[in-house]
């Protein structure tokens, strides 16, 4: 099946795409929001404009849409627009949904599914969380944290990669501060820098951190493809 990817960047928007390409299905296109603000109950935030580059390592197209309010409706009708535009241009027949935890956003998702007449495959839901991070790490998915916000995960996580070997200190943070490991109730999000299906890795040259005490945000302000293609 011809499927339109929802997506934000982060590890498990291009993880589903992963999983769904191993399930034989193909990626037609990507469909990218960018939202007004990080207070979006629906959509992924943090270096978003970035996607552009992603999309390019992967050799896929992508209709990239700004939201000029954070109201969950109207980003839902500026998604259908762009899965309008999706099934019109690209002849998509369904849409891979990166989400494991949120009923809120599954729900929405499926409903906006059924009004387009496209199926929805979310290749990741409900996925054990050690395990899936484990997964990430050994299928060679590199990236960091764009953001933290919650108890546990301080300013020196903001821009971590996240590997083998600091992985055991999350899972052992999550477990104390009671968060949830994939991070799927906003306690953290995530930029992937490398995976199997980049031609070439993202080199970030300069970015700038924000730290109000509690939660912060990377921000990338320059990033190139690196040249060494495998």
């Amino acid at each position: 099946m011809n499927l339109a990817a929802l997506f934000s960047g982060g590890k498990d928007s291009i993880f589903a795409i992963h999983r769904v390409q191993e399930m034989g299905h193909s990626i037609g296109c990507l469909v990218t929001i960018l939202t007004s603000s990080p207070d979006s109950h629906l959509l992924h935030h943090p270096n978003i404009s970035w996607t552009k580059l992603q999309a390019q390592a992967m050799n896929l197209p992508q209709i990239f849409l700004q939201s000029n309010s954070d109201d969950t409706e109207h980003e839902l009708e500026l998604l259908k627009h762009g899965l309008k535009k999706a099934k019109k241009e690209y002849g998509i027949e369904g849409i891979v949904h990166g989400g494991i935890l949120s009923r809120f956003q599954k729900s929405k998702f499926e409903t906006l599914s059924q009004d387009l007449n496209l199926k929805i495959i979310s290749p990741i839901w409900k996925e054990n969380e050690e395990k899936y991070m484990s997964e990430l790490i050994t299928t060679n998915f590199e990236f960091i944290l764009s953001s933290v916000s919650c108890d546990g995960l301080d300013e020196t996580w903001l821009g971590k990669k996240i590997t083998k070997n600091n992985l055991e200190s999350l899972v052992q943070k999550s477990k104390k501060h009671k968060f949830n490991l994939s991070f799927e109730g906003g306690e953290a999000e995530t930029f992937v820098t490398n995976c199997p299906l980049f031609s070439n890795p993202i080199e970030i040259t300069r970015y700038e951190k924000f730290w109000d005490g509690y939660r912060g945000r990377f921000e990338i302000t320059e990033a190139v493809l690196k040249n060494n293609v495998r």
